[in-house]
């Protein structure tokens, strides 16, 4: 490898050929701040933040797009530099919608620590002001054209890493904005309803509908019982919003926290992760048994089902029709659990607490009431950062909180629910059930590393029964394209396929905690985040869905067995074609 070496503030550095100065000084530990960049994704010098002196240069550069060269002399933080950075903050800031106080990204605003670290608190630069209308015409979120500052990360994600790209620049100029094509509402587009604009905006300009009132009012309500549940991979990611190293594990504190809140019920979705695996295993090998659509791909994310029926249309036949563990968890929460407390579905509300926002529109879908027409599986979806929101609300101290457990009896799972938060998770988790299924003896490993790890396509073969079983996982629509190509023109030969919406899984959802870009770019937080879950399931006694003793008592006292007629009608949905625009 060909190394170049520079000089950064007079530090002596040496960085392979092609580097650029952004990157060289990260490696000497000097940080540059920046706005736009965002790493292999969003490299295109447009917010100027980044500019450092280079000698013999005529003018400043953007250190995010100009690599470096032998000899080069590089300087961060020169007066020049300093005073083009204020410029540049006042000059974003003329056209800042700045109601700082009441933003959901106070506090974890790029653009406002930065005006605080150059002393940035006014504009000098008056003029043309466009005002924009809030779209709030999506389930899942909104956007405010009046805090974007046109950084484009939102765009480069829709389009390079979500393959939807129903975002872009408008028009020229002062009225240039970021809005989808004809300024049509975000509602009536091919949106995923994904959040992975969110995760990168580095102001309050995109955000998740907030939906914590409703459940203060339900909390407040005394003719409703109010139960929540939380998906495997909040417990490795709530603490980041109270200043926990990333991938610390405070599921106890989690269920401590909810407790305080006032919940009557404090769940875990993982029962219904367990859940799902019995019925999609079940359904995997009809499949295989009786010539059934093949391969049978994963239905457990909502932002992957509606890119499949958006973009795959012909792709939904082999859809598991499986419900959610989300969605699974409410089903019965409304049907079985509220039999057996003696509870009418009406006064039941039933929260969950979701790293995805795509969470809020799957509750609105069609065929997704067990317990009757205008009776919803689940009532008010939340993501961890709304979770965090209503935690400080109530004045919690989280990090003070003592481990709690969840409540009997939809707070009992396996460590196979537990990995449903990371890519190939749900795969793995299938695997452990149908192989003992199919074989009628016990694994001697549960682990099946071959679809482990944050790579975007995993491909494995397992000889199971005299049988060559193979599988794939995806995570993230432009990695799910790779196999959808192969499943659409009939080149695909694998038999089980798993895909999640979002690169990495639900440990990198749209509505996880927002980390700043210097963090998203030198830190990989899936894996990070996806160890937490691995290393509970090791520690834990039942590793394997169909041990989980509280399923088993489901399936005798109300299901009857996987795939039955009543595990249809409650735990099984449909999928439509939809246009794509």
């Amino acid at each position: 490898m060909d190394m170049v070496n520079v000089k950064i503030n007079g530090l002596p550095v040496s960085v392979p050929a092609g580097t650029t100065i952004l990157q060289a000084a990260r490696q000497a530990g000097i940080h540059i701040p920046t706005l736009c960049y965002l790493k292999d994704l969003n490299e295109i010098g447009a917010c100027r933040i980044c500019v450092v002196e280079v000698k013999g240069a005529r003018s400043l550069v953007a250190s995010c797009v100009y690599p470096v060269n032998e000899g080069m002399e590089v300087f961060t933080n020169t007066p020049k530099v300093q005073a083009s950075r204020r410029t540049t903050l006042e000059l974003i800031l003329s056209t800042h919608e700045k109601k700082c106080l009441s933003c959901v990204r106070s506090g974890s605003c790029e653009l406002q620590k930065l005006c605080q670290e150059y002393g940035v608190e006014e504009s000098t630069f008056a003029g043309d002001n466009p005002v924009y209308e809030i779209d709030n015409s999506a389930y899942h979120m909104f956007r405010n054209n009046n805090k974007c500052i046109l950084c484009r990360r939102c765009v480069a994600v829709c389009q390079g890493n979500q393959l939807v790209g129903v975002i872009g620049a408008n028009d020229r100029g002062i009225k240039t904005h970021i809005s989808s094509p004809f300024d049509m509402d975000l509602a009536d587009t091919t949106c995923i309803s994904c959040g992975q604009c969110i995760t990168v905006c580095p102001t309050g300009a995109i955000g998740e509908k907030d939906d914590t009132q409703k459940v203060w009012d339900a909390l407040n309500d005394p003719t409703k019982k109010v139960i929540v549940n939380t998906a495997p991979s909040i417990r490795a990611t709530l603490g980041e919003c109270f200043g926990m190293p990333i991938g610390t594990n405070v599921e106890g504190k989690m269920a401590a926290a909810l407790r305080r809140i006032g919940f009557d019920g404090v769940y875990d979705t993982d029962f219904g992760a367990d859940l799902t695996i019995m019925e999609e295993a079940h359904e995997f090998l009809e499949r295989v048994k009786n010539g059934g659509t093949l391969p049978m791909i994963t239905s457990c994310s909502p932002g992957w089902i509606k890119f499949c029926e958006h973009m795959y249309p012909e792709c939904i036949p082999n859809l598991s029709s499986c419900k959610s563990p989300q969605q699974m968890f409410g089903a019965i929460a409304k049907t079985w659990y509220a039999q057996k407390e003696g509870i009418d579905p009406k006064d039941l509300v039933v929260v969950s607490i979701m790293p995805c926002t795509a969470k809020k529109f799957e509750i609105t879908r069609d065929d997704m009431s067990a317990a009757g027409e205008g009776i919803p599986d689940t009532d008010i979806a939340l993501t961890t950062r709304e979770l965090a929101r209503m935690i400080n609300r109530a004045g919690i101290s989280f990090t003070d909180l003592p481990d709690e457990q969840f409540d009997a009896p939809l707070g009992e799972s396996t460590g196979a629910a537990v990995i449903f938060g990371a890519t190939g998770g749900v795969m793995e988790a299938a695997l452990r059930t149908a192989v003992e299924t199919l074989t009628g003896e016990e694994l001697p490993s549960v682990e099946f590393t071959e679809v482990r790890g944050t790579q975007g396509v995993k491909e494995a073969t397992y000889h199971v029964a005299g049988m060559d079983v193979k599988v794939a996982v995806a995570s993230g629509p432009v990695n799910a394209k790779v196999l959808l190509d192969k499943v659409k023109d009939g080149t695909a030969d694998y038999h089980f396929i798993e895909i999640m919406g979002c690169p990495g899984g639900c440990v990198n959802g749209g509505g996880q905690p927002v980390q700043p870009a210097d963090v998203r770019n030198n830190v990989d937080l899936k894996a990070l985040r996806a160890a937490a879950l691995y290393n509970q399931d090791a520690a834990m006694p039942q590793r394997k869905s169909h041990e989980n003793p509280t399923i088993q008592k489901l399936y005798k006292e109300f299901l009857g067995e996987p795939g039955s007629h009543k595990a249809h009608e409650i735990l099984h949905t449909s999928y439509v074609a939809r246009k794509r625009v």
